[in-house]
Order: C-alpha cells, then structure tokens, then sequence
C-alpha cells in the first residue's frame, strides 16, 4: 500500500519543552491507525504538526504527497481533522453550519447542500437540522464535529478522542463511520485513550511519548509480550490422557489444565489448533468450544509505555472465537 505520511526527525519545540521529538513515522494508505500514549505525551501536537496547522521546529514530513512547510494549503485541503474541541458556530443551525464549512472546503452551493444532508443523515442529526447547535448535547456536538471533517471526503481524516462524549448507540456509529472510510480506501489517524476501541478498530497502531516507542499491530504486540494461547473447554471435564494427547502434538509450546479446560500456548495457533482438535477428537474427548484467549491492549500498553510488565499467568484475557 502506498505511504501516505511519512515524517523524518520530526520535532516541534515550545521554548525548552519538546512536545514531539525526532518522529519517525510511515501510515499507509486505506488503513486505521492508531496512535497512543498518556495525557501529555505529544498527540494533539502531532495532529496539529502533520495538519499543517503548526510549523516544526526541525525535521521533515510528506503528507497525502505534499510537503509539510512548502505546500501547507494542499496539505489542508487534502485532510480532514477532529480537534479535542468541536468549534461549531453555536448559535446557527446544524444545518447552516455544515453547508458553510463545506463552502470552506470549496464545495459548490448543490454539492455542499447534498453534503451537509448526507453526514446529517448518517449522524442520525437530520431531525433536529434546523436547530441552535447551543442546544445539542456534548455528543451531538461531538458528532457534528466528525461531520464537519468528513464533509469535503478527505484522503485522510485524523481523529483527536473520536467518541468522547457519545452514549454507546453513537460511539457504534462512530466506529461503523469509521470502518466505512477504511473501506473506502481512506486513511483514518486515530488518537484515543479507548483502548478497546483502539483494538477494534486499528489496523496498526503506535505507542508514543514525545517520539514513537513501538509501532506493529495489536496481535503481533501480544504475541510478542505474551505468546498466543488458546482454551480446548472439553465436557465434562478434561482427563489425563486428554493433557498428554495434547502435549504430544507438533508445535505445542506448553498446555495446562485450568478449570475444566486445556489452555494451550503455541506459536502459530492457526495451524497448530486443527491438529489439536482431530486429536482430541480422536482420542474421545467432547470439545465443547475453541475460544482462542486474548491479552487485554491494556496489559500492553502498560507493559510498553509504563513498564509496568506483567506475567504472562497475571493479566486478564478475553475470549474470541478464531
């Protein structure tokens, strides 16, 4: 897929402070990307970098093909940007506030018009298009926001905290909206604290402080951290010989027993767990599911951004049919 940001030594310094320091950063084109990090970290400075919004102090950037301090108007006009802030014209409509921005972006009066009725509609505001936006609500509001970076259909929209704010049904929209971009072949910049959400969504995401500490997707980071397991739940419970049957098969690194279930841990699960099951299957075991046992995204970012490792045997898993 084609490099759609790419920064070299990227930094940006407020006096002695350097809030993003020698980034080194590649996204491609048509997927999720997120990038994580604490409260301070540099992410909303980043956004606003790689928006053209700010100049660097050093370093380089290419985004959506321009150059970052020599062609900063094609920049913006190629991206679109969800700040921590909605910044909506509070006393005109939902309506009127969509038609003039996507003016902004250089939509005609008819495209504009068919726009602001689309991104209403699929924000579920439609209804209430011809009300004060003061009178919205902190998730409609929010919601509208999305909208307003979205209208002029950017190759890439990033996103500060996407769902802050939304109840669930809206945050779901949210993130369909989101998926339907990908799908587009559109590349989404995605900051969030919402580490499930993060894990959903993204394709590939970033742990950062001032520069970049790991970059690679959710899976390969467990793995990495944590191996890969998967439970065999066998009915009514597992027997001995099931555990040696088990331990016996080509690519097993380790198996347990863990109430009433084998938990195994292999490399690649993918083409271990078949052998698994005609095994235990062959042997008379009744399986009566497969649920392969993922770390929580927290536990990494914890572990890679705090240091505060844990064992394998301590973080809390989740189950997930393969």
């Amino acid at each position: 897929m084609e490099t759609v940001i790419r920064t070299e030594k990227l930094t940006k310094r407020f006096g002695s402070l350097a809030a993003v320091d020698g980034l080194d950063l590649e996204v491609r084109e048509g997927e999720v990307f997120g990038f994580l990090g604490p409260n301070g970290a540099g992410k909303t400075t980043t956004l606003r970098l790689l928006c053209a919004l700010i100049g660097a102090t050093s370093g380089t950037a290419e985004v959506a093909g321009y150059r970052l301090g020599h062609q900063d108007s094609e920049i913006r006009a190629a991206v679109g940007i969800l700040t921590e802030q909605p910044g909506l014209y509070e006393r005109q409509s939902a309506w009127e506030n969509l038609v003039f921005f996507a003016t902004l972006y250089g939509l005609n009066g008819p495209t504009a018009a068919g726009q602001a009725e689309s991104f209403l509609r699929l924000m579920g505001l439609w209804d209430r298009r011809r009300e004060a936006v003061a009178t919205f609500s902190r998730g409609m509001k929010q919601k509208m926001a999305i909208a307003r970076a979205a209208l002029h259909e950017p190759r890439i929209l990033f996103l500060d905290e996407p769902t802050t704010g939304l109840d669930p049904d809206a945050a779901k929209t949210v993130r369909e909206f989101i998926v339907a971009l990908r799908g587009q072949g559109r590349t989404v910049f995605l900051c969030t604290h919402n580490l499930d959400e993060a894990d959903r969504l993204c394709d590939r995401i970033a742990f950062f402080r001032q520069s970049v500490i790991r970059i690679d997707t959710p899976d390969h980071l467990r793995a990495e951290l944590y191996g890969r397991s998967t439970e065999f739940r066998l009915l009514p419970t597992p027997r001995a010989e099931d555990l040696v049957r088990v331990q016996g098969v080509a690519g097993v690194r380790e198996a347990h027993l863990e109430n009433g279930s084998i938990i195994v841990s292999a490399p690649d699960p993918l083409r271990t767990n078949p052998l698994l099951v005609r095994t235990l299957v062959d042997g008379g075991a009744q399986i009566a599911y497969v649920i392969e046992r993922k770390v929580h995204l927290e536990d990494v970012y914890l572990s890679i951004v705090e240091g505060r490792a844990k064992r394998p045997a301590e973080v809390e898993t989740s189950g997930k049919v393969p």
